[in-house]
């Protein structure tokens, strides 16, 4: 049954992937084009823990941690340039 389960993730998380590239690529706005980065990343997360869970490994979710944490920061600091238009103040 989890099979099927990670199945329907997968499937679903991917087509969200899609769905935040079309709005990375025709976003209006910046603010639209920061959110679906964002987003992204929280999709690309959620596709690396899924796939732990398939493996039965740990090895995905310290991947899936560091990419959190990248994620916020870099989402930070361009929110900062797009605001300041410098990052190091």
């Amino acid at each position: 049954m989890i099979d099927y389960a990670l199945n329907f993730g997968f499937i679903c998380v991917s087509l969200a992937l899609l769905m935040n590239l079309w709005r990375l690529t025709m976003g209006p706005t910046t603010a639209d084009r920061i959110l679906a980065v964002d987003t992204m990343t929280i999709n690309a997360i959620a596709l690396l823990v899924m796939y732990g869970i398939a493996k039965g490994t740990s090895m995905y979710f310290e991947g899936a941690l560091l990419l959190a944490m990248f994620g916020f920061v870099s989402t930070v600091a361009y929110c900062k340039f797009i605001l300041r238009g410098d990052i190091i103040e």
